[in-house]
């Protein structure tokens, strides 16, 4: 079981699985939920290498490791932290 840190908050989500739906219900704002409107951006505190590479969507809008899509994330594992 992987653990997500959002804003002090910590939610346990299984490995593997997408945090978007933890996200949007910690108040982390969505709109399109397929990558394109940069909505639900995210900033990793900790823990980046724990989460998927970015995908295609993240790189057309010029996302980094430290800034990401909610709606893309997948957590592999262990612990991340993060703000909005």
């Amino acid at each position: 079981m992987a653990k997500l840190i959002i804003d002090n908050d910590e939610f346990e989500i299984p490995d593997g699985e997408q945090i978007a739906e933890v996200c949007e219900n910690a108040g982390i704002p969505f709109s399109c939920n397929s990558g394109v409107c940069g909505t639900c951006q995210i900033e990793i505190i900790e823990g980046a290498e724990n989460l998927n590479e970015l995908n295609d969507e993240e790189n057309d809008l010029g996302m980094d490791q430290n800034n990401r899509l909610s709606c893309q994330c997948r957590i592999n594992g262990g612990t991340v932290k993060v703000t909005y």
